[in-house]
């Protein structure tokens, strides 16, 4: 049976579940401003509470943040979170350390170190690599352009 293209896109969308567009961004909107709250929190915690100065506290929140993101990504936690809230779960730092201990997590059963800790050099690998060459870049165009 053949379909022309237009037979074949009213095919594709009576089959294709609908999406509650609505739903799903008020949610992801939600969540992600909740993780943001959270990373405040920690925030005023360490300037407020411990007296860390703002220079190591700049520092300090995005640790606890990936810490964190990769501590309940290891608790199956965040993905468990993510299949609710979307890209609330993607958008934030978080995000960053669920998608480089996840793929990891996989690995698990060949041990800690040859299987888990190996993969997530080979996955942060790429990641810290292109991040820093990204930001050389665009800090020397920026410089060249007179923003500094």
């Amino acid at each position: 049976m053949e379909f022309t293209k237009e037979e074949y896109s009213r095919y594709v969308d009576a089959k294709s579940p609908k999406s509650k567009l609505f739903k799903n961004v008020s949610i992801a909107f939600v969540i992600g401003g909740l993780i943001c709250v959270i990373g405040q929190g920690f925030s005023d915690f360490y300037t407020n509470i411990l007296h860390i100065n703002e220079e190591m506290v700049k520092t300090a929140v995005p640790i606890t943040m990936v810490f964190l993101g990769a501590l309940f990504t290891g608790l199956n936690l965040y993905n468990k979170l993510a299949k609710y809230a979307g890209a609330g779960t993607i958008v934030p730092i978080t995000g960053f350390a669920n998608a480089i201990v996840s793929p990891a997590m996989e690995f698990k059963r060949e041990g800690y170190v040859l299987g888990l800790a190996s993969k997530l050099f080979i996955i942060a690998g790429p990641v810290l690599v292109y991040g820093i060459t990204a930001s050389i870049v665009v800090g020397f165009l920026y410089y060249i352009a007179g923003g500094a």
